[in-house]
This record gives C-alpha cells, sequence and structure tokens, in this order.
C-alpha cells in the first residue's frame, strides 16, 4: 500500500471513533458543557445532579476522573441562557446537557448544529420543536422527559378530592417559560372544565410577584392553587409554601421536594430519575452514538406525596382513598 493511500485510510477511520478515544488520542478529556436555567443550590438541583453523575458512572465516565464538566447556571434569568451556550460552543464542549427547562434546551439549538445536546424537560419536544420525532430525533438533540408537566391536569382532580367545596382554583405559572406555561394554561383550563371547575391562571415572573399572586386569589376567592413545575418556584418552594400557609391556601406541586418543603401535595414525575437517564444519554454519546439515533426517553416514574403536618395546620383532612394512593406521606 502506498504511504499516501495508508495516511488517507486512518484519516477516515480515525473520523469514526469514539469522541472520547479521540479526545484521549489529543491528550485532553472530553468536556460536558453543563447548561442550566436553575441556581446550583436551589431546589431539587443537587439530587438531580448527583443522579446525572450517577447515570454517568454508569457508562464509564467520572467528573474529575475521565471527563471534564464546565457548568453554566442562569439563576433563574433565561434571557443569560443563549450567551452561556455561546460560551460552551467557543469553550469547544464535546456534549451539552441542557436543562432543567426548555429555554435552555433551545439556547443550545440556537448556539450549535454540531455539538451533541441532551435535554432535560418536562413538556413534549416535537411540540416544543426541539426535536423531529421521540423515535427518531434527527439533528443534534435527544434527551429525556418527565411526566411533570403532563400531569398538572391530575391536580385539578386532586385538589377537587381534598376540597370539594372550592369552585374556584387558580395555577401558577411564570410567563417567561414559554411555552411551558401557555400548554399548562390550556391544558388545565380543559381539565377543569370537565369537573365544572371555574380555573385563573396567575403570573409570577420573580418572586417580588408572590404576595401580589396571593393577594388576587383572595380576589377571586380561590379556594385552591396549582403550582406549575418552574424553576423560580421550586427554587423558593420554602418561601411559597410559607406564603400559602399564612393565607390558608391549599397547594400541590409536581416534586416531592416541594412537599418535603412545606407544601400540601405533590405529584408529578421523579427529578432523579430523569437525571439519571439523562446522564447514561451523555455518556452513551461521549461513547460515539449519535444523538439522532438516541430515542427521546419519557421517565415514567410518578410519585404522589402528601404533607399531613401542612395539612393539619390547614384545617384539612385527607380522605382516606387519597392518603391510600400516596407513595409517601409527611407526618
Amino acid at each position: 500500500m502506498r504511504r499516501r493511500e495508508f495516511i488517507t485510510l486512518l484519516g477516515g477511520a480515525a473520523a469514526g471513533w469514539p469522541l472520547a478515544a479521540r479526545a484521549q488520542r489529543q491528550g485532553a478529556m472530553p468536556i460536558i458543557g453543563f447548561l442550566n436555567s436553575n441556581s446550583e443550590s436551589s431546589g431539587q438541583t443537587p439530587d438531580r445532579l448527583r443522579a446525572f453523575r450517577q447515570g454517568l458512572s454508569e457508562t464509564g465516565y467520572y467528573e474529575g476522573g475521565n471527563v471534564v464538566i464546565e457548568y453554566r447556571w442562569a439563576e433563574f434569568q433565561f434571557d443569560r441562557l443563549p450567551k452561556m451556550a455561546t460560551e460552551l460552543v467557543g469553550r469547544q464542549v464535546t456534549v451539552i446537557a441542557a436543562g432543567y427547562n426548555v429555554a435552555a434546551a433551545r439556547a443550545a439549538k440556537t448556539a450549535t448544529t454540531t455539538i451533541p445536546i441532551v435535554f432535560q424537560i418536562g413538556v413534549d419536544p416535537v411540540r416544543a420543536r426541539l426535536v423531529a420525532s421521540l423515535n427518531r430525533p434527527g439533528g443534534n438533540l435527544t434527551g429525556v422527559i418527565n411526566l411533570s408537566n403532563e400531569v398538572v391536569p391530575k391536580h385539578v382532580q386532586l385538589l377537587h378530592e381534598l376540597v370539594p367545596a372550592a369552585k374556584v382554583i387558580a395555577l401558577l405559572v411564570n410567563p417567561t417559560n414559554s411555552p411551558a406555561a401557555e400548554n399548562m394554561s390550556r391544558d388545565m383550563q380543559a381539565a377543569a372544565r370537565t369537573i365544572g371547575l371555574q380555573l385563573h391562571v396567575l403570573h409570577a415572573s420573580t418572586e417580588r410577584d408572590f404576595e401580589t399572586v396571593f393577594a388576587n386569589m383572595r380576589q377571586l376567592q380561590a379556594g385552591a392553587l396549582v403550582i406549575s413545575p418552574d424553576g423560580l418556584f421550586t427554587g423558593r418552594n420554602e418561601q411559597l409554601a410559607a406564603l400559602a400557609l399564612r393565607h390558608a391556601v391549599p397547594t400541590t406541586w409536581a416534586f416531592r421536594h416541594d412537599a418535603v418543603a412545606g407544601g400540601l401535595m405533590s405529584y408529578g414525575g421523579s427529578v432523579t430519575d430523569q437525571g439519571r437517564q439523562a446522564g447514561v444519554y451523555t455518556g452513551r454519546i461521549l461513547r460515539g452514538e449519535k444523538p439522532a439515533d438516541l430515542p427521546v426517553v419519557q421517565a415514567t416514574k410518578v410519585e404522589l406525596v402528601i404533607n399531613l403536618k401542612t395539612a393539619k395546620a390547614l384545617g384539612l383532612t385527607i380522605p382516606l382513598p387519597l392518603l391510600g394512593r400516596a407513595d409517601e406521606v409527611i407526618e
């Protein structure tokens, strides 16, 4: 074989080597760009991070060992995400892990069409125009979705069972988190109509709006509140739970962490299950698999958690059938 043919053959083979192997050949570890809409210490973020690292370890990758993770935290300021995504692209990361909000996934998608992206979101990624389909995402994105947003309409039924006298209820959304807020508002309105309830959608885009939310609830005579699974709210769940208790408002949330923080009840997908699977997908891409060939995974584990301490403080008696369906009761 001629020398030129040999070099050409060798170059073609190298192009197909796994990303991690190519990075090691070049004397550098692969880099994961971790683009996140939340803050590092807020809400369930520490649990999600542990789960993500566990998923990575299941594919043989360990932070500080054979992979580097570059973190970017938007601190709930979604307008910071595009610049952070661009920074990670300039850093020439191997893969971008985007969460926990569709805004982070969109910022990453806008910033690059070549670097693989693994998202963690709670909305339909096809409806959000992130992927072509769940089975064959196409392009450079794939990821894991949970049922937290999809099961929000179920909260209407749970509240109706818990406080049957309430004919008016409210939904709290963050209007800057679109399309999640729009989709949840539409789905919740439809769910409320089916059981004869009136639903009011209330907005809060910063914590300064929280007091106004409860003042509006009083004017609307709403008897219960569904708090959407937005990072702004879950990151400040103790503050919101305390306000709800002070105003004697029963609340439902999406995540177990929120019920532990004092919310009356939570019902939604497991964020740790989602985080672990996102870590696994990230590891598989580092090993050379293409996001276009990895179907979007739906984390199917759903948890119902009831805080009896909060119920007692609100003067509520939890119906026995509802208690019997709970995965966890906090006393």
